[in-house]
């Protein structure tokens, strides 16, 4: 009887274990893959589309701000370190600096560790970058949906731009 018993208790664990394995690739993300379809651009877009913004934003989006390539030259400006390790990156900022205001897309190398990027970049970025204007530490968001990392700096948008940036793994 007690082997009998021990024979079950396996094969029930057994079979919890594997029903716990399925429940939690189920739960990756909404695409399956945990990574987010398309090219920076269009992920950009969809976030500027779907933002819960005022008029105000919107409009500035379409006409001053302005989407530049970050090149490894050009990352420790954007990213605040020069040596993150990315395939490409998308920065968008004002043509014409009348406040503090960046996003930035980065599409880590495959393989690369996404949280250790994540952290480096929001312990190096510069909130103070622009001349004498600056965001709070707390308008800074680093986050991150399969290989794609997310940096908002503002201290109005951040908020809204982080949830439509998080909506997309939906």
């Amino acid at each position: 009887m007690k082997r009998f018993l021990l024979i079950m208790m396996s094969i029930v664990t057994v079979f919890s274990f594997v029903a716990c394995r399925a429940s939690d690739s189920n739960q990756s993300g909404g695409k399956g893959s945990g990574k987010l379809d398309g090219s920076l651009e269009e992920i950009m877009d969809k976030i500027y589309e779907t933002a819960d913004v005022d008029d105000n934003f919107k409009e500035y989006v379409k006409s001053g701000l302005q989407k530049e390539e970050v090149t490894t030259e050009r990352a420790e400006y954007f990213l605040g370190k020069a040596d993150i390790e990315f395939d490409s990156a998308l920065a968008s900022e004002p043509m014409i600096q009348p406040g503090a205001y960046s996003m930035v897309l980065v599409r880590v190398k495959e393989g690369a560790d996404v949280e250790k990027i994540k952290t480096e970049i929001k312990e190096n970025v510069n909130p103070m970058k622009w001349i004498c204007v600056g965001v709070k530490e707390e308008n800074i968001i680093v986050d991150s949906i399969g290989d794609v990392v997310f940096l908002v700096m503002s201290d109005e948008q951040a908020k809204p731009l982080h949830d439509a940036f998080l909506a997309l793994e939906k």
